[in-house]
């Protein structure tokens, strides 16, 4: 009889990264997107432009792109802080155990596919009618 294959076999993404040392470095960047397009959709909402809200936040135009860049990891809780606070929203922050932490950041990223997904859903419903 020939080997039994299980499906469940190999390594899991978060291992291989962190076995490559590049795991931190993703959850980091990983939270940065979920905090940009969490700041991004209440701009939308509350219909306010990148120049709009560097006035509000009597900063330039720049710092807003590098608060609202996935990408970034190097700006402050203050600058993120005072951006959602011109939005009406706050930013809340927690140290969780290693485990909590994965199951916050895959929640989020859940989240937020639904959300696009549903805003993709309604500019099709909207465009059909």
């Amino acid at each position: 009889m020939g080997k039994s294959v299980d499906s469940r076999t190999g390594s899991t993404l978060d291992s291989f990264l962190n076995e490559e040392g590049l795991l931190h470095a993703a959850e980091v960047v990983a939270m940065k997107r979920v905090l940009a397009w969490q700041l991004q959709q209440a701009m939308k909402a509350k219909r306010i432009s990148k120049k709009e809200m560097a006035r509000l936040l009597k900063t330039s135009r720049s710092q807003v792109d590098r608060i609202l860049d996935p990408e970034y990891v190097g700006v402050s809780l203050e600058s993120v802080s005072n951006m959602a606070q011109a939005l009406g929203r706050r930013v809340e922050v927690q140290l969780l155990d290693e485990g909590n932490l994965k199951k916050s950041i895959t929640k989020n990223l859940r989240v937020r596919a639904r959300s696009a997904s549903s805003t993709q859903s309604t500019r099709k419903r909207v465009a059909a009618a």
